[in-house]
């Protein structure tokens, strides 16, 4: 008796974390972007990117990444859609702007990975 209701239990919970999980990946807003701004820096080098992810409903127009001095811009932008940008040589890397239709606007100021010792690049 006790092994049934210890599984039943189990199982209570596990159900409960999926939907927890899936509710939390269901987009809630028709019109979202989601900008993650990455700078690396080398001894030698910079590497920089920025990743923008539509997770809203519906499609995302006239996008434009500003990086202060030059700017790239994409016509449209699906639900789901994740799209990787370098920004040009000589950028300065403090923030990107991310610009597009239907009031959306971020600003990001770039992140810088987190170094371990023993790693490539620390």
């Amino acid at each position: 008796m006790r092994t049934v209701i210890a599984v039943a239990a189990g199982g209570g919970i596990v159900a409960a974390v999926l939907i927890a999980m899936f509710a939390s990946s269901v987009p809630t807003q028709d019109y979202s972007l989601d900008v993650d701004a990455l700078k690396d820096e080398q001894s030698l080098f910079t590497n920089a990117r920025v990743v923008l992810t539509n997770n809203g409903r519906l499609p995302v127009t006239n996008v434009v990444v500003d990086y202060g001095d030059r700017e790239e811009k994409v016509d449209m932008m699906r639900p789901g859609q994740k799209m990787s940008f370098s920004p040009p040589e000589g950028t300065r890397l403090d923030f990107v702007t991310v610009t597009a239709d239907n009031g959306i606007s971020i600003v990001k100021e770039y992140r810088a990975p987190i170094k371990l010792p023993g790693m490539i690049g620390s």
